[in-house]
């Protein structure tokens, strides 16, 4: 189904790196001299007691460039809005997946998988349904150390 492991994060230690403009094409000398800090929480990180780790397992949102193994950073005081990529937590899993509004006049909404490989879900008014949190970031790791 594309489930997600969620994991509390701990926002309050201070994570500085430097940072400096990355091309694609010929490198500038000038950048050699550009440090910037970034603070992974201020940068990232807006409401911090409602922010939580997701792990992703399977492939169900591949095609929104989601893929087994990454990780999102998900938003609880974040709005969802139609077209938001949500955690939600229905029939007593976490899922990750697109909602869909567009039919809330007519009595239900969607989640929608980003691979077609998997079904539309449907949220009818009395399913045990919760839109859980809204992922705001992507983090994947190349290399392992």
């Amino acid at each position: 189904m594309g489930n997600i492991k969620i994991i509390r994060g701990v926002f309050d230690t201070k994570l500085e790196l430097q940072h400096a403009g990355v091309k694609a094409g010929f490198p500038s000398p000038a950048e050699d001299y550009i440090h910037e800090t970034l603070d992974f929480n201020r940068d990232y990180i807006r409401h911090p007691e409602a922010s939580f780790y997701g792990d992703i397992e399977g492939d169900s949102m591949k095609d929104a460039g989601i893929f087994d193994g990454d990780r999102v950073i998900i938003d609880r005081a974040v709005e969802p809005h139609n077209g938001s990529i949500v955690v939600a937590f229905w029939n007593g899993e976490f899922t990750i997946k697109y909602l869909d509004l567009t039919h809330k006049s007519e009595g239900y909404i969607e989640l929608r998988p980003a691979n077609p490989d998997y079904p539309v879900f449907k949220i009818e008014a009395g399913d045990d349904f919760q839109v859980w949190g809204v992922v705001i970031h992507l983090i994947r790791t190349f290399e392992t150390f």
